[in-house]
């Protein structure tokens, strides 16, 4: 089951309380979230735009108790959407760990499945702190919604203090060994036994019972892989083989590093991807729905898009839905399944020009009908509506009486009854979207419906989704220096303007048209870059976004030959 009608693979820019309380019941696996923490308010606030601020604020309006009920009506939404066999991961520090827990999670998921506390050490030490330790790890609490439950158990490499405890040797080739116990984790009359050993000696099982069955026992006494003590059993394992296999994972987590260096993109909470991974991998299987309500840097849905699960990512800032499918775009190539962007405005141009298809099936989504996949024998219908109603799209403007006329003969032929029905009723018969529509059109649907008794509905595509005109942008260049090989080092200026505001740029020093864009530098405030390029030809593609998250692109070649800089647009 998909999650309602708006699919997977989607990054979708809004409140992730209303476009959750949109999504069916048991539709997602996984759920990850980073929600921000109750912590210092000017931290808090990252991106910095309008969507951005307008949900720090609903945050901020009490103290610690608006907070959590802020967040748990987000949660109780997340547990509505989850199956049965999923599970959520939620990411907080020690500003409202415990709150979050006893307050939300253990109420809303049950504390009986609650799963586990994962403690992420995200920094070492660092400097000294007087009068306490400091804060360096996060905690992840695991909750499934139900006590069935999908978990692949995961490895950790051997780091020097694991290997320090392999220190006992046979010498029978072998190598170094450690021991473990052999008892059951729970309760198991039918491994409660006494073994005896081949030398005689019995040994009475632990309480819960022994881990292995008594021909199990045998087996592993005859390999040598039993280590007797005078009370216990135990059993043997390798260093050689834990070395190649790993570590059990265990719920303290020191061996991911925080995001350094390059690999930050201006967003400080941005998590590794390594830790993303491994939740992922842990808690879901290749096809699975992931969903991460709150974005921010995209980590979440780049990651579940690169280890081939379906995802939705849900933020309310611009720039985190933007930055987000740059990732996308950075990292997609011919096997990569394509994605929808979910904006709360639209552009005109990219609209009006998609694929006709593409476009059609999309507009009638929007519009809460169903898109015709059959392409033939449809009578030139798009779509319908949820009782038949048939929908015509047309991704032009101005149009005229003719499209009225042809449309009302393919609606009569399409459903007869269901003409009459709608005509009898004072229903529309049908729907025709386009951008804008002539006077003729507009004259012939009034004649119907005070003649005919016939209602045809001419609908704008603005009335369905909010459209704006995309930013303007301008690139302009200027050369500072140059050396004896020809290499020329350029400093290239974007300037961007739109009504409502310029977000960020982010550029492609290799644009390659056929591989579409794919960000060298995916956020750049102020839309200056230095490049030291040399001789040859150079396509350098720079992209501007304003806070509704439209964009617009501007690209250029750049040829350099020795003394010689040329500049096409």
């Amino acid at each position: 089951m998909k999650p309602s009608s708006m699919g997977v693979n989607r990054l979708i820019l809004g409140d992730n309380l209303e476009i959750l309380k949109s999504m069916e019941n048991d539709c997602i696996d996984l759920i990850y979230l980073d929600p921000p923490f109750f912590s210092n308010r000017n931290y808090e606030v990252i991106w910095g735009d309008s969507g951005e601020i307008r949900s720090f604020q609903d945050r901020w309006a009490g103290g610690i108790g608006h907070y959590i009920d802020w967040l748990k009506e987000r949660v109780i939404e997340m547990h509505r959407v989850l199956k049965l066999t999923g599970s959520l991961f939620l990411h907080c520090d020690w500003h409202a760990n415990a709150y979050i827990r006893v307050h939300i999670l253990d109420r809303v998921f049950g504390e009986k499945n609650f799963r586990n506390e994962i403690i992420w050490k995200r920094t070492s030490a660092g400097k000294p702190i007087y009068n306490n330790l400091p804060k360096n790890a996060d905690s992840i609490f695991w909750y499934s919604k139900s006590n069935k439950y999908t978990f692949i158990r995961q490895t950790a490499i051997l780091n020097e203090e694991d290997i320090a405890t392999f220190t006992l040797d046979d010498n029978d080739g072998r190598g170094k060994y450690n021991t473990q116990p052999i008892i059951n984790p729970d309760i198991r009359p039918n491994l409660q036994y006494t073994y005896i050993t081949k030398e005689g000696k019995k040994y009475v099982s632990p309480k819960n019972g022994w881990r292995f069955n008594e021909h199990r026992m045998r087996e592993l006494e005859a390999d040598n892989r039993l280590y007797f003590t005078d009370k216990t059993i135990r059993e043997k394992y390798y260093l050689s083989e834990r070395a190649e296999k790993g570590k059990q994972l265990s719920n303290v987590w020191e061996d991911i590093q925080n995001v350094q260096g390059s690999a930050k993109l201006g967003y400080p909470t941005q998590k590794p991807e390594a830790l993303l991974e491994r939740i992922i991998k842990c808690a879901s299987n290749e096809g699975d729905v992931i969903l991460d309500p709150f974005v921010g840097g995209g980590t979440t849905i780049a990651i579940a898009d690169k280890l081939e699960r379906q995802w939705i990512g849900i933020d309310q800032s611009p720039m985190a839905v933007k930055v987000t499918e740059f990732r996308l775009q950075k990292q997609t190539d011919l096997f990569t399944a394509p994605y929808t962007l979910q904006l709360h405005k639209y552009d005109y141009d990219t609209l009006r020009y998609k694929d006709a298809f593409e476009f059609e099936n999309w507009i009638v989504q929007q519009f809460g009908g169903t898109g015709n996949v059959k392409q033939r024998g449809d009578f030139g219908l798009d779509g319908k509506t949820g009782d038949n109603t048939p929908i015509q799209v047309k991704r032009s403007d101005n149009i005229g009486r003719n499209v009225v006329d042809n449309f009302l003969s393919a609606v009569q032929r399409y459903d007869k009854s269901l003409f009459a029905k709608n005509v009898k009723a004072n229903n529309p018969v049908g729907y025709i979207i386009a951008f804008s529509f002539g006077k003729g059109a507009i004259e012939e649907v009034a004649r119907l419906k005070n003649e005919n008794n016939t209602i045809v509905k001419l609908v704008r595509v603005e009335e369905i989704v909010p459209i704006a005109v995309k930013p303007v942008i301008g690139l302009h260049i200027t050369e500072l220096e140059k050396d004896d090989r020809g290499n020329r080092k350029i400093e290239f200026f974007a300037h961007g303007q739109s009504p409502a505001g310029i977000e960020f740029y982010s550029w492609d020093f290799a644009y390659n048209k056929d591989k579409g864009f794919k960000p060298s530098v995916i956020i750049d405030k102020e839309g200056k870059q230095i490049l030291t390029l040399k001789t040859g030809t150079h396509f350098i593609a720079v992209k501007v976004v304003d806070n509704e998250g439209l964009e617009n692109t501007e690209i250029i070649q750049l040829k350099i030959n020795g003394g010689v800089k040329e500049v096409k647009d």
